[in-house]
């Protein structure tokens, strides 16, 4: 089953966002109406950082205006174009936010975001072996600050919902998953 699109107009844009309205008709020639909110590419990257005290992980927190409230989470982000090399992409997010730079870089997911009103690819890394340089943040950026907390503090930060991005949660299931089945493969 699909839907057909009778009509697509945009109705706003910005560096960062197009939004579109399209007439669709559904099967069974019922119409109705989508808005579509289209993005960049994007990546979010797991920082993990392991020693012989225990594995930790580097999260951002940062003011999001959306919601008013400040939020920790996996750095992630986009640059604003539709043409990205998403190792390049991940490597420069994670440097621009946290100032770590990764040694090893791992593919472990690609996902849509929100795909039920928004057109965006989402790759996820996993960073290791990591080194620690100079942040760049953007303008978007300048109330960022970088966290490093134990897995185990970090899985109790989520089950007391402290961590709310979607995004993040779904990054570390796909981790969780994809280790899983490596320590068995």
């Amino acid at each position: 089953m699909s839907i057909k699109t009778i009509s697509s107009r945009e109705v706003y844009r910005n560096p960062w966002t197009r939004v579109r309205e399209d007439i669709i008709e559904r099967p069974g020639g019922v119409r109705g109406v989508y808005g579509v909110i289209e993005k960049d590419p994007a990546c979010i990257i797991i920082p993990l950082e392991r020693t012989p005290e225990g594995d930790f992980l580097y999260l951002v927190e940062q003011f999001r205006y959306t919601v008013g409230a400040r939020f920790k989470e996996f750095p992630q982000g986009g640059w604003e174009t539709a043409e990205i090399i998403p190792e390049e992409l991940a490597r420069g997010e994670l440097q621009e936010e946290t100032g770590l730079i990764a040694g090893k870089l791992t593919l472990l997911n690609e996902m849509w975001i929100a795909y039920g009103v928004m057109h965006q690819r989402h790759y996820l890394y996993l960073a290791e072996d990591l080194t620690h340089g100079d942040t760049d943040p953007d303008t978007e950026e300048h109330d960022l600050e970088l966290f490093r907390v134990s897995v185990a503090d970090f899985e109790q930060m989520i089950l007391r919902s402290e961590i709310q991005d979607n995004c993040t949660l779904a990054a570390w299931g796909a981790y969780k998953v994809w280790r899983e089945h490596n320590l068995h493969s």
